[in-house]
């Protein structure tokens, strides 16, 4: 139990923070639909009380991901955060599907009038303040990660274009919480249209789109976290690695090269062409120096090195 509490001080902080503000959220726009009955808030609380719970879960997949390799799982448990991730998506796609089915029915039975606005409006406007504070934090997150510089709100347009490099509960958390802090918007929007043009269908159609952008995150993230579950190729951490050995003047070309994500890691393993002549001792040498160098690269945590006689047939491409 020790080392559980251990592991959790490694989980992924944006995603423990996001589940604790969603949960906050889901209850106080809970007890806003209890009072107002309005649909795009009962949208809004099962959006956030959806996230709760998978981003939670996140938190403990990101932890129990960090766990050392043991003799009977040698890869480590990298792979896990992906496992925790797919079946996070389940809880939003079903709370998705309520949504879309609620707004529906308002859709099509409209309330005669809006009851509780300024309660609505104001648990909105904290959601708003909310959901954006935890999108800026994983966005600043995604762009610590790359190392890449970010100035104030322009974090959150400025990481979108390092979301692939991103780790999934980072990249989870950012997607989710994008579609929250729009979800409030369009719900605040539809609040405020409902009250004073009387067109109160438009909290039933606002209802839907939160719930299809829900489903949108669900779809996005299960095809994410599916590729890494499998053993998905990091392409550009592939070919940087790759002209990094091929710099050493002892390798004359790489005969097999695989950088595969493991979660949050990376798990290298190469087969280096190399002159026949060179003694065991020396590649010995030359193998402990390209260890040390790719074990240097950001998230590589294992490296398998093996020679192999140079064929003078030239594979490797991206140089």
């Amino acid at each position: 139990m020790g080392q559980f509490f251990l592991l959790l001080k490694e989980g992924n902080k944006p995603s423990f923070i996001a589940a604790l503000v969603n949960l906050f959220l889901g209850l106080i726009k809970g007890v806003a639909f209890f009072f107002t009955g309005n649909v795009a808030m009962f949208a809004e609380m099962m959006h956030s009380l959806g996230d709760a719970a998978n981003q939670f879960f996140v938190y403990i997949g990101s932890a129990l991901s960090k766990k050392a390799p043991t003799p009977k799982f040698p890869n480590g448990y990298g792979r896990v955060v992906n496992l925790v991730c797919l079946g996070a998506v389940l809880i939003v796609a079903i709370l998705s599907y309520e949504t879309i089915k609620e707004g529906w029915h308002h859709f099509m039975h409209p309330a005669n009038e809006s009851t509780g606005t300024l309660i609505a409006l104001g648990v909105l406007s904290i959601g708003i303040a909310l959901e954006g504070y935890v999108l800026h934090k994983a966005a600043k997150e995604i762009l610590h990660d790359v190392n890449v510089q970010h100035t104030a709100i322009m974090a959150i347009p400025i990481s979108a274009k390092y979301l692939n490099r991103a780790k999934p509960a980072t990249k989870l958390v950012w997607m989710e919480d994008l579609v929250a802090t729009s979800g409030n918007v369009l719900a605040f929007a539809a609040i405020v249209i409902a009250y004073f043009t009387g067109f109160h269908r438009i909290e039933g159609l606002v209802s839907m789109i939160i719930g299809l952008m829900m489903f949108y995150v669900v779809g996005r993230v299960f095809l994410d976290n599916a590729r890494g579950a499998i053993g998905e190729t990091d392409e550009e951490m592939m070919v940087h690695i790759g002209q990094l050995v091929m710099e050493d003047p002892h390798v004359k070309d790489l005969a097999r090269l695989e950088v595969v994500k493991e979660g949050e890691f990376l798990h290298v393993e190469l087969v280096a062409e190399t002159d026949p002549e060179l003694s065991l001792a020396y590649l010995d040498d030359v193998r402990d120096e390209l260890t040390k160098l790719i074990m240097a690269q950001k998230g590589v945590t294992k490296v398998t090195i093996a020679f192999d006689e140079d064929d003078k047939i030239t594979l490797w491409k991206n140089n």
